[in-house]
């Protein structure tokens, strides 16, 4: 008889444990419930008016050859150019036999990797790049204030059990007041004072002026074979309509596999005892069903898992009730222009700015990130020669003043404040307009996160119970983390290994994710 394994959650990690599981083995009968009517969790693409978004702008790229090569079997590398491709006349290493975008849809763009921070008006690179247009958009003077404080933070070495200190340490007090102070307060509603440093330990890692000023070197002496240990990255993969699609087409290959996916379902209860989950309850079309398991595998936030447990010890139920979240809110807006130029050397399409994201550090407006889906891909704006798609990001609590604006309100807000920006000149024309809102987006570090590690080690107590994903383990994880903790998981029950070390261990490595390994 085939072993019952239930997945709480279909994003990046629920759905990578279920696909992989049944890759490897025909003993399982594998069920994933997601509460939401959509699959892909963050990582989902929104159709709206036949414009797509993309909440919160998802690179494919990772260090990991598994990951990438689960990637490519279900889309295959473009062996063609794109529309923009062609009309650019644009230049890139197609795959061989791979599929021609203009004809077929099942396939992986190959995209130029542009995000920059716009700071007083001007734009600098992200991350930071020492170049001269960067000198000449600070001025001799801060750029002379800069490297004092970073010479100083060489010698004098601050705690860093604070992701203030963290920054501060890597770049300087300077660099840090310009460059992360302002976004960071926006995107945790806290100051980084009091933010735990482990998160910036996971995001930023090696990433510091020195391994800034390396990769400028290397720009600047670009050969085919240089050491590409420190280059950070310049081009990724991405799906001709957005993250989404890839999770609709691995959703297809659980099913042809054998595997159902149930949508709007809630898992209300997990129906445990000392040292093993024996069912789950959950609401399926308004009414309780349960059901039974060998396996659970948890992509859920942590602090609704132990809500649903019994017998949850007082200490461990308080501790995860109190782990904080933010949330946030993207304003997807079709405009007909853009008052800022390009004054780049990059081709785009009617020579709009080449920006995937752009970080919003100044602090005199609420918007924290930019996306222009033009850049993504052309395949993701409706009238892609006539029209710009932006995303507009807005960090906020769930349940804040904020989260329950009028639609129109918030429209409003980002319109006034792209022009101030001069991001939008008065004479713009919003075509179209919605709003999306998304809860539990960031696991954060700080209130009881610092006791994190009772909560972990009570759910290692059930020997079937496993934890995954950014939500699941209360980690602030990429896309490829998420899915190599779904198969660390999957490895574990296929080798009978009882411990989950090695599953929480997925992205604790002090490496930049965003470097390039050397081949």
């Amino acid at each position: 008889m085939k072993k019952k394994v239930v997945i709480i959650g279909a994003g990046p990690a629920g759905l990578t444990a279920g696909y992989y599981l049944l890759k490897k083995s025909t003993d399982y009968e594998v069920l994933i419930l997601e509460q939401d009517k959509q699959i892909g969790g963050i990582s989902k693409t929104v159709d709206y008016n036949g414009n797509y978004m993309d909440l919160g702008g998802h690179r494919f790229f990772t260090k990991n050859n598994r990951i990438n090569q689960i990637w490519e079997d279900l889309l295959p590398v473009q062996g063609y150019g794109s529309y923009d491709d062609l009309k650019l006349n644009n230049k890139k290493e197609y795959h061989n036999n791979g599929p021609n975008p203009e004809k077929e849809d099942q396939v992986f763009l190959i995209r130029n990797r542009v995000s920059r921070i716009y700071y007083a008006k001007k734009f600098f690179d992200y991350p930071i790049n020492l170049s001269l247009k960067t000198i000449k958009n600070l001025g001799f003077i801060k750029t002379f204030i800069s490297g004092c404080s970073y010479l100083k933070s060489m010698v004098i070495k601050k705690d860093e059990s604070n992701l203030e200190n963290f920054y501060i340490n890597r770049f300087g007090k300077k660099l840090y007041t310009i460059f992360f102070k302002g976004y960071t307060e926006k995107l945790w509603g806290r100051a980084p004072l009091l933010i735990d440093s482990s998160w910036g330990k996971q995001r930023v890692k090696g990433l510091s002026i020195v391994e800034v000023l390396k990769d400028y070197c290397y720009r600047l002496i670009k050969k085919d074979n240089c050491n590409k240990q420190t280059s950070l990255i310049e081009k990724f993969y991405y799906p001709k309509y957005g993250p989404g699609q890839m999770w609709n087409v691995m959703a297809n290959e659980i099913k042809k596999m054998g595997g159902q996916i149930k949508c709007n379902c809630q898992v209300i209860k997990i129906n445990n005892t000392n040292s093993k989950v024996n069912s789950i309850t959950c609401m399926d079309l308004e009414r309780e069903i349960t059901i039974k398991c060998d396996y659970i595998i948890s992509s859920m936030p942590i602090k609704d898992l132990i809500n649903g447990m019994r017998k949850v010890p007082k200490k461990i139920k308080t501790i995860a009730n109190d782990l904080p979240y933010r949330d946030f809110l993207t304003i997807g807006m079709i405009v007909d222009k853009l008052k800022i130029k390009n004054t780049t050397s990059i081709k785009t399409l009617n020579n709009i700015i080449p920006d995937c994201w752009i970080y919003v550090q100044s602090t005199d407006v609420k918007l924290g990130r930019i996306q222009i889906f033009n850049n993504w891909s052309p395949y993701l704006v409706k009238d892609v020669n006539n029209t710009i798609s932006l995303g507009l990001e807005y960090f906020c609590f769930e349940n804040s003043e904020f989260w329950f604006k009028n639609d129109n309100d918030l429209k409003e807000q980002a319109l006034n404040e792209l022009k101030k920006m001069e991001i939008l000149d008065d004479n713009a024309n919003v075509l179209d307009f919605h709003v999306e809102r998304v809860k539990k987006a960031y696991p954060a570090y700080f209130d009881s996160y610092q006791y994190f590690d009772n909560v972990k080690k009570y759910l290692n107590r059930f020997n079937n119970l496993y934890c995954i994903g950014r939500n699941g383990q209360h980690r602030y994880n990429n896309m490829d983390h998420s899915m190599e903790c779904a198969i660390t998981c999957i490895e574990n029950i296929l080798n009978n290994i009882s411990s989950k070390e090695n599953i929480w261990n997925v992205n604790t490595e002090e490496i930049y994710h965003e470097e390039k390994e050397s081949n």
